[in-house]
């Protein structure tokens, strides 16, 4: 379990975060000075800090400093009630994670202190290669395979985790991207300095570009105080960029430009910073494809792409299908205190027989699901998802789902879940992705630059999304001049 360490000199306030914070996931413990706060590192050696700026034996800033000298990869959110307090913004760029003003939101900070988690647990959870057999269950998050491909990525690893230069790491979708990565910072020169995930799909266009460079206040509507971003955070560490084939051509050129010369301006800004950050990168697009289509800097392909690293999708390494369905059925078994003492031939028959489009995070999901159906210790081929089963589960038509004119997405999912469909939020964001974007076309008779506008994303991401749902993506012509 996580712990969370509170710093706070004011009793009522680190009661209010304690109540809040702590839950049945994370553990809380809390100090009203910052020398009891640092001994806390050293005892509890936290996940996150949250920390005040004014307490009444240290500086927050002298306390931060202390406690990142202990344990450099250690995020520290900052909580201050003085919004112009600069050693709040000192904090962030020697390297907080994020500085947040009193009174605080909670649900702000919640989210805030979740990510720090999960940054943690990113930087401190090893990613090891399971070579074999019977590998032991550890914390550890493992890359199990001991077919030749994957052999090849475990060299790979080893070749370039030591050498400071960029990599791109190339496969579909749920391959094991993330833990690829997470592999090579760990076994590099940086492991001890941040290592921050960034999926550059999940994050509005908008806010990309603030999140990556950072912001000055008053940059746009809503900035109302300095964001240091998350490339001034990393500085001497490392930053996965996962989906990068999503980027748009503005926020390429920024990193394109910061590759070159190590130097950037947060959004808003003409300060010039400077880092020192190692990039590896992932996609599941052909970035040839997307070069010659125009929508990827074929410079900015090179500069990531100084060693590239293909993961094998699951059908082509189907020799290790049973040591992952092993691996994952220890794994999901002691999670869901249920014991798997056996996996019948027809089982593993009916797994090997599918096809696995979505590699192995769909053979973990599957795994898990036939878990949870489990009445006995045997993992009988009827607990696997009806669609490894050969039977196609019965899929209501979009137009189902409304509802006096309303998506009725609780509905989808509980319609998805009880026929045993898998990759339920795909096929949800597919199926609202669908109906938003025939509907808006329709009321701007197809043309894509007002469609972009008003959905706030790019004709880019606009086309791309046309495409991946299989509707009609006409250019709109230009209207003729008048004679």
């Amino acid at each position: 379990m996580p712990t969370l360490l509170i710093v706070d000199d004011e009793p009522n306030v680190l009661y209010l975060l304690e109540k809040h914070l702590r839950s049945e996931t994370v553990k809380v413990v809390t100090a009203e000075s910052a020398k009891v706060g640092i001994e806390l590192v050293k005892l509890h050696q936290p996940d996150a800090v949250v920390l005040d700026v004014r307490l009444p034996d240290m500086s927050g800033l002298d306390a931060f400093n202390v406690m990142r000298a202990i344990d450099s990869r250690l995020p520290v959110i900052i909580i201050t009630a003085h919004a112009t307090t600069e050693t709040a913004i000192e904090a962030m760029k020697r390297g907080a994670f994020e500085y947040l003003l009193k009174p605080i939101d909670l649900h702000e900070l919640r989210s805030a202190v979740a990510s720090a988690l999960e940054l943690s647990r990113l930087s401190r959870v090893p990613a090891v290669f399971d070579q074999t057999e019977t590998g032991a269950a550890t914390a550890a998050d493992r890359i199990v395979g001991l077919s030749p491909s994957m052999q090849q990525v475990y060299k790979d690893i080893g070749r370039v985790a030591p050498q400071d230069v960029n990599v791109l790491v190339l496969g579909e979708s749920g391959t094991g991207k993330e833990l690829v990565a997470r592999a090579i910072y760990q076994h590099s020169t940086r492991t001890t300095k941040p290592f921050l995930a960034i999926n550059c799909a999940a994050i509005p266009e908008p806010l990309l570009e603030s999140e990556l460079f950072g912001h000055e206040k008053g940059a746009f509507t809503g900035a109302d105080r300095r964001r240091i971003g998350k490339f001034e955070q990393a500085d001497q560490g490392t930053i996965f960029l996962d989906e990068i084939g999503d980027m748009t051509m503005a926020t390429q050129a920024k990193i394109l430009r910061l590759l070159q010369d190590g130097r950037f301006e947060r959004v808003g800004g003409n300060q010039t910073i400077a880092t020192d950050v190692r990039i590896i990168a992932a996609t599941n697009h052909d970035l040839h494809e997307t070069i010659a289509a125009g929508r990827f800097r074929e410079d900015l392909y090179y500069r990531l792409s100084v060693f590239a690293l293909h993961l094998p999708p699951l059908r082509e390494r189907m020799e290790d299908l049973p040591l992952l369905v092993e691996h994952f059925a220890k794994r999901f078994g002691a999670q869901l205190h249920k014991h798997v003492a056996s996996i019948p031939p027809e089982a593993l028959r009916l797994l090997a027989r599918y096809d696995w489009p979505g590699n192995v995070r769909e053979l973990q999901s599957a795994i898990k699901y036939a878990i949870v159906q489990m009445t006995s210790d045997v993992l009988l081929p009827t607990c696997l998802p009806d669609g490894i089963r050969g039977v196609t589960p019965a899929r209501l038509p979009d137009a189902a789902y409304l509802s006096a004119g309303m998506i009725d997405v609780a509905g989808m999912v509980k319609h998805l879940a009880d026929s045993g469909h898998e990759d339920i939020y795909r096929e949800v964001h597919n199926v609202v992705d669908r109906i938003v974007l025939e509907e808006l076309l329709r009321r701007v008779d197809g043309n894509q630059v007002a469609a972009s506008r008003l959905l706030g994303i790019s004709r880019t991401t606009l086309r791309n999304k046309l495409e991946s749902l299989g509707l009609e993506a006409h250019e709109e012509q230009p209207p003729e001049k008048a004679k």
